[in-house]
């Protein structure tokens, strides 16, 4: 039966090739999105059911938005709208070269990119003043953002490879994956699933004082986290040799006990992110606005 389960994830894989603008699938950005949810004070709680009642106003049935978990996946779901959402496609990520210094400057132009976004759409949320339809799509692209900076090929790429959606690689019994796509979502979804699985689970296995201390710091400091990450662990993993100097992989691929040794780093980044996203939703109702990040 495990064997039949990998065959068909294979393929699903193989026809929903991730792109640069779409991180960890749905299970996922939901998982995240309900870390978050547990983890924020009864007030946040009141005000996310509050906005996510009105989600008809978003005008997007195909792509609802009445759970902080559907919310977690409707700005993946607006890019099957068309030139309606078209603007946000950048927002989801950050191509930090891994091979030079960390400097998100250049890759957030003008706002463009995942850590600026964050920070707008936190600011935007706790904005009372906006009218409902805007706070709640705030709300939903800070969700998703979040998720999107904690899959560490969001904040990275290595020799143009966008995120390593041009690394291909094979995933356990799968020939033909890319990096970006083993990471957004068979891999994560395997970690995820893992006992204690879901958030629940992954909330079981820390304690008050370690959930503290993961939810600490600043998108900035997530973001380099994230790219780190991939520098270190994601593209040695792969392609069995350092980073960088970036060279021509001739074997890149993942076998059984490279995907079990990783999945408690995808465990760790899913619980970081539902942690510190439940900090900022309860430093948003409670109309404490973001910084903006210094290079915007």
């Amino acid at each position: 039966m495990i064997r039949i389960r990998l065959l068909l994830a294979a393929l699903i894989a193989l026809f929903t090739a991730a792109s640069p603008a779409a991180a960890w699938w749905e299970y996922g950005h939901q998982t995240v999105a309900a870390i978050a949810y547990l983890e924020a004070t009864p007030a946040t709680r009141a005000g996310i059911d509050a906005l996510l009642r009105q989600s008809r106003l978003l005008d997007t049935p195909s792509c609802p938005a009445r759970t902080i978990e559907q919310a977690s996946v409707w700005p993946d779901c607006v890019k099957t709208l068309g030139d309606r959402f078209s603007y946000a496609y950048n927002w989801h990520f950050v191509d930090v070269d891994v091979c030079k210094p960390f400097d998100p400057k250049g890759p957030c132009a003008g706002g463009n990119c995942v850590i600026s976004q964050i920070a707008r759409n936190q600011r935007l949320l706790a904005d009372t003043h906006l009218n409902p339809r805007e706070r709640l799509m705030a709300l939903a692209f800070l969700v998703h953002f979040v998720g999107d900076l904690h899959q560490p090929l969001h904040a990275s790429e290595r020799a143009g490879d966008q995120g390593g959606n041009k690394l291909k690689i094979r995933y356990g019994a799968m020939p033909h994956s890319n990096l970006h796509s083993a990471w957004d979502g068979l891999l994560a979804d395997r970690a995820i699933s893992a006992a204690p699985g879901g958030a629940k689970g992954l909330l079981a296995g820390s304690t008050p004082e370690s959930r503290a201390a993961m939810a600490q710091g600043s998108v900035e400091d997530w973001a380099r986290e994230s790219w780190q990450i991939a520098r270190d662990t994601v593209y040695p993993a792969a392609t069995h040799a350092p980073a960088c100097p970036p060279t021509a992989p001739t074997d890149a691929g993942m076998d059984e006990a490279q995907i079990e040794a990783l999945i408690p780093v995808v465990r760790a980044q899913v619980l970081k992110g539902g942690l510190r996203l439940a900090k900022m939703l309860d430093a948003d109702f409670a109309g404490r606005v973001a910084m903006k990040p210094k290079y915007n």
